[in-house]
């Protein structure tokens, strides 16, 4: 089979068409990446048909196997496939800079006025919602992922290396993807294998080399101009963590987290989670958590100026690779998605995601119910111990009250965020 077998678009759109599309799916993709993929679907797929079922969902695949967003990147492949690298530059930008653009004003309130009685009740709630929400993500990814005893077994190794181990969360996510990938039955059979787009390995390598350049030179004008030294470490913490940005937003939330707060002590375990619970309620990419995190740092250690410039930074190193990734591997999608070894590493990487999610759960849930949790050292061992004295019945209660919205009532994750903050001001408030 080859690539001409492939059923194509009904109709093409004009990049102006087309970039009136972007804007409106940049604006309106909230939810996630399911609500943001199902929005790209019924808009580009069922309504416009610029691209059909089979590309979409070879790109998909694609997409799913990558570090970083798959909603942005599968944004990014549609608008290269219609109109090229231009394309795919603005639909990619188009799904990132409104959530940006609303992360930057968010963090600057939160900032300047985060202490304020009002913002820090209404915090009360969206941390204890956040909480539910990540549990939700958690519950969601196992019962997609966790099909089998081996399955079980890599997610249990994954939480138990992480939480008592501290092993990074890199290494979790390689040694899963080499075990799948070594162990997946290479005479697998699958719909039809196809045949990459023609294109020189030559042309390849440039694109390679030009993004790698675009990515890091930034970077390193910043170094070689003396710059805060903040930003250089901000560059390079979020340009490693665009490597192992497997398994979505969720999944690094625990890498990013432990060392944001404990490595590095830029924000406070509570800070990271008013950043998630701002995430959660803007349109875009959740990893838009990064950018919060880029901006406290920057204000904490030198004001708006350096807020802003540290926020311009982790967008930059966050979202290039994005346009590396797709641009590099556009030509080979629908081969590539198709390669049961590849298929393996991915599986065996998205079940380890659950003993990671799981982790950021428990992590998460211990420092907003406690205001003191110490971290216990035995050897290679680290045990995390919450002091029982230091319960915040409030978020506990909130916690339990946002766990009945979502699993038995299935609010809306919106809806439960608003009333979660409302429920947090009033008990602030009483207290």
């Amino acid at each position: 089979m080859n690539e001409s077998t492939i059923d194509e678009p009904i109709s093409a759109p004009t990049l102006t068409e087309a970039t009136t599309v972007w804007a409106k799916i940049g604006c309106l993709s909230f939810g996630g990446p399911a609500a943001q993929i199902a929005l790209m679907h019924k808009l580009i797929v069922d309504q416009k048909k610029w691209l059909s079922e089979n590309q979409f969902l070879s790109a998909l695949s694609f997409c799913m196997l990558l570090p970083g967003p798959e909603a942005m990147q599968l944004a990014t492949y549609a608008g290269w496939r219609m109109h090229g690298v231009l394309g795919g530059l603005i639909a990619g930008l188009l799904f990132v800079i409104p959530g940006a653009l609303v992360i930057i004003a968010l963090g600057t309130v939160y900032a300047l006025y985060g202490n304020v009685p009002l913002i820090e009740g209404l915090f009360l709630g969206i941390k204890a919602a956040v909480i539910i929400v990540v549990i939700e993500a958690l519950l969601r990814v196992a019962k997609k992922s966790l099909k089998g005893v081996e399955q079980w077994v890599i997610a249990a190794l994954a939480f138990v290396g992480i939480f008592f181990f501290n092993v990074p969360f890199p290494i979790i996510v390689i040694a899963a993807a080499l075990y799948g990938y070594f162990v997946s039955r290479t005479d697998a059979v699958t719909q039809g294998i196809l045949a990459p787009t023609k294109t020189h390995f030559s042309s390849t390598v440039k694109t390679v080399v030009l993004w790698l350049c675009i990515w890091w030179l930034p970077i390193l004008g910043l170094w070689a101009a003396g710059a805060d030294s903040l930003l250089i470490q901000v560059g390079t913490f979020f340009s490693k963590l665009a490597v192992v940005t497997f398994g979505g937003a969720y999944a690094v939330l625990a890498y990013l987290a432990q060392d944001v707060v404990t490595q590095f002590g830029w924000l406070s375990a509570g800070e990271m989670m008013d950043g998630l619970g701002l995430a959660e309620t803007t349109p875009g990419p959740l990893i838009l958590v990064t950018e919060f995190v880029g901006f406290l740092a920057g204000y904490k250690e030198g004001g708006l100026g350096l807020a802003l410039s540290a926020a311009l930074v982790t967008l930059w190193v966050t979202f290039v690779p994005c346009f590396l990734w797709i641009f590099a591997g556009a030509p080979y999608i629908e081969w590539l998605s198709d390669q049961p070894r590849l298929k393996g590493a991915m599986s065996a990487i998205t079940a380890a995601i659950v003993g990671v999610i799981l982790n950021l759960s428990v992590w998460f849930a211990m420092h907003v119910w406690f205001t003191n949790v110490e971290s216990v050292k035995t050897g290679v061992l680290t045990i995390w111990t919450p002091m029982w004295s230091s319960l915040d019945w409030r978020v506990a209660l909130l916690t339990v009250l946002c766990g009945v919205a979502a699993f038995v009532l299935h609010w809306s994750i919106f809806r439960i965020l608003a009333i979660a903050a409302v429920l947090g001001l009033g008990l602030s408030m009483l207290a």
